[in-house]
Formats: structure tokens, sequence, C-alpha cells
């Protein structure tokens, strides 16, 4: 797992690089600069506007004495989003925005509750 971490740290910010000078070349340094401020200032907003609904749902959630665990992570996912649009970024951006919206949170909650899974049984066979 880590491996594939540290993969992806060289990988994503290369190609995240390769694409804004390609952008920069194809329509011009300012309407590129242009982009980056507007996903990040649109981010930042419905970073925010997801992230006080994902508290509220919490909130619900703990009121009905219900465990907040999906709620939980819808917030994870508000979070890592909001920070990926606060990248700058063309790549980032796409699963920044993606990881704000319910539908396609849906896309990712099975991978992030198998990674959990397997941390975990992990963990068991290292403490046994």
């Amino acid at each position: 797992m880590m491996k594939w971490f540290f993969i992806a740290l060289l990988i994503v910010p290369t190609l995240e690089l390769a694409l804004l000078i390609w952008a920069g070349g194809a329509i011009g340094f300012f309407p590129t600069l242009a982009i980056i401020l507007a996903t990040g200032i649109a981010g930042a907003f419905l970073a925010k506007k997801q992230g006080l609904k994902a508290f509220r749902d919490i909130q619900e959630a703990m009121g009905n004495f219900q465990a907040p665990g999906d709620q939980l992570l819808n917030a994870a996912f508000v979070l890592v989003g909001g920070v990926l649009l606060l990248t700058p970024g063309f790549i980032s951006d796409a699963v920044g925005f993606s990881m704000l919206f319910a539908p396609t949170q849906k896309i990712y909650k099975p991978l992030v509750y198998r990674l959990i899974q397997n941390r975990m049984r992990n963990a068991r066979i290292i403490v046994r």
C-alpha cells in the first residue's frame, strides 16, 4: 500500500504540472490562472456548504442515538475533497469535486470500506 502511495506522490504532481503547462500553452496563462482560482474559490464554497451539511448529519445521527459511521465518512470525503480543490491542478480538482457530492461518494465508499477492513484484518494478525 505504501509503495503505491509513494508512486502516486511522484506521478500525480508530474501529471498536474504537465496539464497546467499544456493548458497554459493551449488557452494562455491568464485563462489557466483564472480557472485555477475559480475552482479554488468554488471548491472552498462547496466544501464549506457540504461540510456544514455533513456536520448536521452527524449531529442528527447522534441525536437519534445512532453511530455516525457513514456520516463521518461523508465528512472525511468533504474534507479531503476541499483540500484537493484548494490544491492547484486539474486532476486534483476533478477528484476533489467528485468527493463533495453523495452520488460520486458512493463510488469511493466501497473502496474505503475495503481498505479499512484490510487494515483491521492486518492489525488483528499483528496483535495476535
